[in-house]
């Protein structure tokens, strides 16, 4: 009897409950456990992905409404410590001291696990939707004059998530309206399209500089933009088109792909108008 008790169902309620405590922890909801510290947040982000890929009950247990807010809770306290930290950083006295440059690096993994885990339920438009309203500040703090030769892994890592993001709105992963999809794009294409030729610039000068941007990180950015903007009304990806071809940094990202299909549309459209009109005119004098 206590052998066939071992391989007894496993409790969902249970299952719930350990996978609740693992995103308390995992998304420091549960404040700092001494003496473990940051410790026992890795272990419990291992916990999480570890019942997210293995564990055959854990789908049963993320659909359930409760551990969907908290997950969405811990996404919003991740969310609102990086803003924090990064608004404060300008402020520092010594502009970027280890203390807060190590705090922002880590509110940036710790965006970056909970990006890695949300699409597994299907929560991954929430973390568009924060993305996208803490943008502007995110661009305005390191777009700063005072961080310009600073932070350059900071600043990779920035957008590789950036890339998830629009990855997950540029293939349809994720829906967003219109006009926060062009907001979306119109914010990150311009520091992208700078941070690439810099990136690049710097790496050419010094020696074992490890944060450029690797072939194929470019290749995806670039494809997930391309993809991203023929998904934009017509007229939205005119408008982006246009500021690119006007751009300096025209090789990278290479629109044309975009910008060759957007005139083969536009043309095919104009045809199918004139040909419409005609048949309406043919009718109409017919009669």
């Amino acid at each position: 009897m206590p052998i066939l008790a071992r391989i007894q169902p496993v409790d969902l309620v249970a299952t719930k409950n350990v996978f609740l405590s693992a995103i308390r922890f995992a998304t420091s909801i549960g404040g700092p456990c001494p003496p473990f510290g940051d410790e026992l947040k890795n272990s419990a982000q291992e916990q999480v992905e570890y019942m997210l890929a293995e564990d055959e009950d854990t789908p049963l247990v993320t659909a359930d409404e409760e551990v969907k807010a908290e997950v969405k809770m811990g996404l919003s306290g991740i969310y609102l410590s990086f803003e924090k930290d990064l608004s404060s950083l300008l402020y520092e006295p010594d502009l970027v001291s280890e203390t807060a440059e190590s705090s922002i690096i880590q509110g940036l993994s710790d965006l970056e696990w909970i990006c890695a885990i949300l699409p597994k339920m299907d929560l991954m438009k929430d973390f568009v939707t924060s993305w996208g309203e803490i943008s502007s500040t995110i661009l305005r703090v390191v777009e700063d004059k005072k961080l310009d030769s600073l932070m350059w892994g900071f600043k990779k890592k920035l957008i590789e998530l950036t890339a998830k993001v629009l990855e997950a709105v540029g293939y349809g992963n994720v829906i967003i309206p219109a006009p926060s999809r062009v907001q979306l794009l119109r914010m990150w294409l311009p520091y992208i399209r700078k941070m690439k030729p810099l990136l690049d610039s710097v790496g050419d000068e010094e020696t074992g500089f490890p944060y450029k941007m690797d072939e194929d990180l470019c290749q995806n950015i670039e494809g997930t933009i391309v993809s991203f903007i023929l998904a934009l009304p017509s007229n939205d990806q005119a408008d982006i088109l246009a500021d690119w071809m006007k751009a300096e940094q025209v090789r990278y990202p290479d629109l044309s792909e975009a910008f060759e299909i957007w005139c083969y549309r536009t043309k095919s459209a104009k045809r199918r108008l004139i040909e419409g009109s005609d048949r309406v005119l043919t009718l109409d004098l017919s009669n």
